[in-house]
């Protein structure tokens, strides 16, 4: 599936309860998991250390912070649709957002999305979209939930 391009309100409006598409899949590393301990602070065993992860972990090694996997959205979100003619982007709200799976290292995550509704507000795009992370030859997803961004169209 290509790329969706947007340049106003009623491009938008005509996926509307479509789901919008599936980015490609990207690779979760140790590097990654580590940059985003360091990031953030949180150094929990179970996302740095790989020797213990495999003996007391029960997923037999690393994982991902549930919030590097969120981090993620706007990066997938990207490769699904593209908004152009914008004066400003506002990430504004997650919706009962559910981890449902560990991912671990070296497992391959993908973003699928659908546009639940769009609002206009004044000149301002509300969308609320429904999102999925898929884990590659994983049957539960990472997690699901409701992402709301807020787009500023110029005229």
């Amino acid at each position: 599936m290509s790329i969706i391009t947007i340049t106003n309100f009623e491009e938008f409006q005509q996926h509307e309860g479509q789901e919008l598409g599936v980015s490609d899949y990207h690779t979760i590393t140790q590097e990654q998991i580590t940059k985003f301990a360091e990031a953030t602070l949180d150094y929990q065993w179970i996302h740095l250390d790989a020797e213990r992860a495999k003996t007391e972990s029960p997923f037999g090694s690393t994982i991902a912070h549930g919030y590097l996997t969120v981090s993620l959205l706007p990066y997938l979100w990207g490769q699904i649709i593209k908004v152009e003619n914008l004066k400003m982007q506002v990430n504004y709200e997650i919706e009962s957002l559910r981890f449902n799976q560990a991912v671990l290292v070296n497992n391959q995550v993908r973003l699928r999305a659908k546009l639940l509704s769009l609002k206009n507000l004044r000149g301002i795009a509300k969308a609320q979209i429904d999102v999925t992370l898929e884990i590659a030859e994983v049957k539960k997803p990472a997690y699901t939930g409701v992402i709301t961004f807020l787009y500023h169209f110029n005229s």
